[in-house]
């Protein structure tokens, strides 16, 4: 079995000041490991957002540990949690949050550019990652000119293009038909295969289980059961 990835050890998250103030993750546990795809579900309010934002160094917890690429964060300042999350986190997020003046290429290229990749490998790098998602003929095509699962399509290759150890993709089927939602989840399937990478997708779609390795239940902040998934023949990623 393969080390973790991105570890959470009894994660503790309060949220908000005074009477707003809400604990969102009630001593979390949990571990991705390279060469799996986990779900993470639960109702609304319970936490998912909250951890997947934690595990990512989005937000810092405040209690516990988190482990990414074999390191704790504890004690990393704001510079040094981005500087981490840079090296070992790609981002996956319902919105795409794609650029609408870049094309395709230049959207994937950002995430190089932020770890200072910015000469012409980059470039090729960004239409190789393009490519391995099955879009190597939309390379020059705006957001505006790509269909939602197509733009999703261009938000993965942008997770992946620095080759991250931690894949954390927050409702990525929600804005997308069943035919979209299928064709990105075997495309995440597929990506899970590298066992120097760990997929997990925050979902309520009950749809998408049987991508799964692993599914993980949180409600009111805490874990409250973990199963094996019933992952299907993954598919071929599609090649240009």
């Amino acid at each position: 079995m393969t080390d973790p990835v991105v570890e959470a050890i009894d994660v503790v998250k309060w949220l908000g000041t005074g009477a707003a103030q809400v604990q969102a993750l009630k001593g979390v546990s949990l571990a991705l490991r390279g060469g799996e795809l986990m779900l993470l579900m639960g109702p609304s309010g319970s936490g998912k957002t909250t951890l997947l934002s934690v595990l990512g160094c989005m937000l810092t917890p405040t209690g516990g540990t988190v482990r990414l690429g074999g390191r704790s964060t504890e004690g990393a300042g704001p510079e040094e949690l981005a500087r981490i999350r840079r090296e070992h986190v790609g981002f996956i997020f319902q919105s795409y949050h794609l650029f609408p003046t870049l094309t395709a290429t230049d959207n994937v290229r950002l995430a190089l550019d932020v770890r200072g990749e910015n000469s012409a490998r980059a470039v090729t790098k960004a239409k190789d990652a393009l490519a391995m998602v099955g879009l190597a003929h939309k390379t020059n095509a705006f957001p505006l000119e790509l269909s939602g699962g197509e733009q999703q399509r261009v938000a993965i290759a942008r997770a992946i293009v620095g080759h991250p150890s931690a894949v954390l993709a927050d409702e990525p089927t929600a804005s997308l038909d069943g035919e979209n939602g299928n064709a990105i989840m075997k495309l995440l399937a597929e990506i899970a295969k590298d066992s120097s990478r760990g997929v997990l997708v925050v979902a309520h779609d009950t749809r998408i289980l049987p991508f799964a390795d692993r599914v993980v239940h949180i409600e009111d902040g805490r874990i409250v059961s973990e199963e094996r998934g019933t992952r299907e023949e993954r598919g071929s990623v599609r090649q240009a």
